[in-house]
């Protein structure tokens, strides 16, 4: 090693923020291996209650932790974002009755602990997502206050800079703090100072200063005509030189981690795109939990509805529901049903009222403070409530918790072929479009939002947007 490279790895070792960062990212861990441990603890005590047995208390905690280890529970790329680190503790529990398996038939030969060991990995698994879950909403929070986010660089042209730069900034929380870029094309810098982010020069050499003068502790380079396999390589030198993290963004976005797979041929990293996974079999769990869950939901919620109801029609005119033609999955069309919040003449008033429409920019309709809205319909618009009905179509099979937007059908006569990829799934009463800003969204949001729906949708990613559906009512962003 020379002198020059000793010395810019010594500058490195003692930038403070970096420092604070990386520190703050074992401290993270070690609260995560003590956690796990008073998970596996915990789980003892569950397994003691039903059976009466102590010795799994003895072996649980180092299994436990031994088995979170082995599945990468700990890395960082599986930490604060996405579903992979749940998935990887669920794998971890699954895999748990493997070492017990062993002990039994290397060691102990007591058929109790083999018992008890593979009982225990059903709580050992349902204490710690949660506790993960509330340990990731942590450092969520420290992440929202600008603390332990990583000061990110970006290289490469302006377009996608400032793309890039909006995915980040509407995805919520990001371990990326976007410090500055680097461009290609120099002359529209203006464009990226707009967004408020300090453009640092060209993409050369000069890069090495301005990673070691801001703090940088991750380069991203997006792609360039320029950058070829040999400039690349020379930017992974440079990080690797001033200890950051060197990540290349691919031309195609919004593709969930579980379809990509780096599959190395010759040297050459290519990624492979898993095509989505929409057959009627994978979805069948789906279906199971769309129909179980809201009939449960029309039974418990059948008193409120029903005063709803009285409310509505005591209100204004008019009957309580609204039914309307929406169209569902493979073009299919169903009557949709909701709570009535507007005017029984609201539909022959549209026509006056298109020079408000706040999605000019597209297919959808919708006004702000709408004078053909009811008092009750506003209240009830506010909270999302009159959506509540729609589980009878969920019921029925023509709607799901979870999916895209219902459409009107003159909307899809509208639809060019890509945005008709909507309709391979059935519509859902919540969705990625009402947890990101509903009737705020513009129209080329509304569809992309949909699409990457679509392509990844999965159960945690259901079950995600349905945990998050109850703050977007409660907040009320683009109700209206």
């Amino acid at each position: 090693m020379t002198i020059e490279v000793a010395h810019e790895l010594l500058v490195v070792e003692h930038r403070s923020p970096e420092v604070r960062r990386r520190r703050w990212e074992q401290r993270y861990r070690i609260v995560l291996l003590v956690a796990d441990g008073l998970t596996a603890v915990a789980a003892a005590f569950v397994i003691h209650a039903a059976y009466g047995r102590w010795a799994v208390a003895l072996v649980l905690p180092p299994t436990w932790i031994a088995a979170m280890l082995a599945h990468r529970s700990y890395d960082r790329s599986a930490l604060g974002l996405g579903a992979e680190e749940y998935r990887r503790v669920l794998r971890g529990a699954l895999a748990l009755p493997a070492p017990a398996v062993a002990a039994y038939w290397l060691f102990t030969h007591d058929s109790g602990l083999l018992h008890d060991m593979s009982m225990a990995a059903i709580p050992a698994a349902a204490i710690a997502l949660p506790v993960r879950y509330a340990l990731r909403r942590r450092l969520h929070r420290r992440w929202a206050r600008g603390r332990d986010r990583s000061a990110t660089l970006l290289a490469g042209p302006s377009r996608d800079v400032v793309e890039l730069v909006a995915v980040l900034r509407r995805g919520g929380a990001q371990e990326l703090d976007v410090a500055g870029a680097c461009l290609t094309d120099p002359q529209n810098a203006a464009v990226i100072r707009k967004l408020g982010v300090p453009v640092l020069g060209g993409v050369g050499d000069s890069m090495n200063d301005v990673i070691q003068a801001m703090g940088i502790s991750t380069l991203v380079a997006l792609p360039a005509p320029e950058f070829d396999a040999s400039v690349l390589r020379r930017m992974s030198w440079t990080a690797a030189v001033q200890g950051v993290d060197f990540l290349v963004a691919p031309v195609l976005t919004d593709v969930s981690a579980s379809r990509l797979a780096v599959r190395p041929t010759n040297g050459v990293p290519l990624v492979r795109v898993r095509a989505p996974n929409l057959s009627r079999l994978s979805r069948l769990p789906k279906e199971f939990l769309d129909r179980g869950l809201a009939a449960l939901l029309l039974v418990l919620l059948a008193p409120p509805l029903l005063l709803i109801a009285l409310v509505v029609r005591l209100d204004s005119s008019g009957p309580a529901l609204f039914r309307q033609r929406r169209v569902g999955r493979y073009g299919d069309h169903f009557t949709m049903l909701k709570f009535r919040t507007m005017r029984t003449d609201a539909e022959a008033l549209r026509a006056e009222l298109a020079h408000l429409n706040e999605n000019s920019d597209g297919l959808l309709f919708k006004v702000k403070e709408d004078p053909r809205i009811t008092r009750t319909g506003s209240v009830l618009r506010r909270y999302s409530l009159d959506e509540l009905p729609q589980l009878i179509n969920v019921v029925g099979g023509h709607m799901s918790l979870v999916g895209p937007r219902p459409p009107l059908p003159e909307e899809v006569e509208g639809y060019p072929p890509e945005v008709k990829r909507r309709l391979l799934v059935k519509p859902g009463l919540t969705g990625l479009w009402q947890v990101s800003g509903r009737s705020d969204l513009p129209w080329e949001e509304a569809v992309r939002l949909d699409l990457a729906y679509v392509d990844n949708w999965s159960t945690t990613l259901d079950l995600s947007i349905l945990a998050r559906t109850a703050t977007a009512v409660v907040r009320g962003t683009g109700a209206y």
